[in-house]
């Protein structure tokens, strides 16, 4: 069945029809379009949220060793790397549905509006002969009236006695002539009836047949063009279900590996001081007279550093080179992360110097290529450097030593000792100083290498010398500077922009 056969009387309902069919296709692009501009602020929302809740600083680097915190930044990024995909939904959206419907539209709406102009000229060309055969058989009609009036006035000029033969001959000619002029209306009309009868045939047998054909076959491929739409709004989403389904399974994951009992011991581990529990403190019996000993405890723990402000009006004094100022436990924990830097840095510059030696050797066979005495200055320095780096290799090591062979002993006297110390004058805050120090014991976050010479004068900075090497206590808090920590253990804040930050 098509259009031409069973819809040729159907103009205005084929007309309206696919008008709707157009209708519906700009309000498909419309919804698509709407549903992009929700995935795209529901993705730029998403983005914002993990901006939010993404840790910045060294504090909160630090507390990412920990899984439960660590997990949680997984899942950030994993939520960040989902929004990218709801844009790229949103994306693949507009240029495959909305663009391409839209341009499939214009051509559609073209090509309807040539097919409605062509059926209206086959219209107006049948009803332009249509009024051509009624002016044709009205003229006729007329001429055959007068043929006839004048046959009847001939014949009654003809029996009237009274006319004279000229007259009757005069009314006879008229009225042959009225009837010849009549014969050829009748010719005339025939012919264009014979006319239009072939071109209405014409017109709704082949001309409008053919023209609501080809605009059933315009709406099918609409129809088909949409189907597809329809489902790429689908296809496009599935495409990207796979990686979708990886961050959903990260962010799983990133539950999954949580290990609370890890994270306590990690915890331990950071915080240990190393110090073993004060003992009970004996009766002092005045009454007998008995003097209150007086010495060192471990109710009086050593005292190490405080928070060094930037400019404070406070004067701190330097950090120990050898930790000594730092609990047992943090001081072994600072001398071997500093015995582990010395000797990262001891073999990457045994490395320059081997690297050196056989360009040397390679510059003595072959001259031409340099001259083995420009690299002296090098390989002498890079020497001078293996030889500090050595010894102070040794120096930590053997503090190292003596922290881990002399602790038990100095908890074994710390305990002896403290039964032997009167707390009368401040007893409820034996604890206060240690616990505010050892709040304040850190690691470093990192290492610089300083480019420039730095002349600390003011409260609270430090001189650094070029090409010094630096560990990173506080980074730069938008201030422009930062808190570093030298070799000899001296701490304090130097201009970020004096250092560069090694890899």
């Amino acid at each position: 069945m098509d259009w031409g056969t069973e819809l040729w009387d159907q103009y205005d309902g084929i007309d309206k029809h696919t008008q709707s069919g157009l209708d519906l296709v700009e309000r498909y692009i419309k919804f698509v379009k709407e549903r992009t501009e929700i995935e795209q602020s529901y993705a730029k929302q998403l983005r914002s949220l993990t901006k939010k809740y993404a840790k910045r600083g060294s504090k909160e680097e630090q507390d990412c060793k920990f899984s439960n915190h660590g997990s949680f930044q997984e899942i950030l990024n994993e939520l960040n790397d989902y929004a990218g995909q709801r844009e790229l939904i949103a994306e693949n959206m507009m240029t495959g549905i909305c663009v391409e419907l839209t341009k499939y539209l214009q051509e559609l709406k073209q090509e309807r509006k040539t097919h409605l102009s062509d059926a209206k000229k086959a219209q107006q060309t049948l009803e332009s002969s249509f009024k051509h055969l009624e002016s044709t058989k009205k003229r006729f009609a007329k001429e055959w009236a007068e043929a006839d009036k004048a046959t009847q006035q001939a014949e009654k000029t003809e029996n009237d006695l009274n006319a004279t033969k000229l007259d009757v001959e005069k009314a006879k000619t008229h009225a042959h002539a009225r009837t010849h002029t009549a014969e050829e209306c009748r010719n005339d009309y025939a012919a264009q009836l014979q006319k239009y009868n072939k071109e209405q045939n014409l017109f709704y047998y082949s001309e409008i047949p053919q023209i609501f054909n080809k605009l059933q076959d315009m709406d099918e491929r609409r129809i088909r063009r949409l189907a597809d739409g329809y489902c790429q709004f689908s296809e496009i989403e599935k495409k990207v279900l796979p990686i979708i389904s990886k961050c959903l399974e990260g962010i799983s994951a990133a539950g999954a590996k949580i290990n609370e009992k890890q994270d306590s011991i990690l915890f331990i581990e950071q915080h240990k001081s190393g110090f073993e529990r004060p003992g009970d403190v004996e009766f002092e019996d005045y009454s007998q007279g008995i003097k209150p000993a007086t010495s060192d405890s471990s109710l009086h723990p050593p005292k190490v550093r405080a928070k060094l402000w930037p400019f404070s009006k406070k004067h701190k004094p330097p950090a120990a080179e050898d930790f000594s100022h730092l609990p047992p436990e943090q001081r072994k924990k600072r001398l071997q992360a500093k015995i582990d830097d010395i000797t990262k840095e001891l073999q990457k510059t045994q490395d320059q110097s081997d690297a050196l030696e056989k360009m040397k050797g390679v510059y003595e066979q072959n001259p031409q290529m340099g001259d083995p005495s420009s690299l002296e200055p090098q390989i002498t320095e890079t020497a001078q450097n293996i030889g500090r780096l050595r010894g102070e290799l040794a120096k930590y090591e053997t503090w190292l030593s003596e922290a881990i062979g002399g602790e038990e002993s100095v908890n074994t006297i710390n305990n002896n000792t403290q039964h032997g110390v009167a707390a009368v004058d401040q007893p409820h805050n034996i604890y206060t100083e240690f616990d505010d120090e050892f709040d304040d014991v850190q690691t470093p976050i990192g290492q610089c290498t300083a480019l420039y010479t730095f002349e600390g004068n003011s409260e609270g900075t430090i001189s650094i010398m070029e090409g010094e090497l630096l560990s990173i206590m506080e980074e730069d808090k938008g201030d422009g500077w930062m808190r570093v920590l030298r070799a000899n253990g001296e701490e304090g804040y130097i201009p970020s922009s004096y250092v560069k930050l090694a890899p």
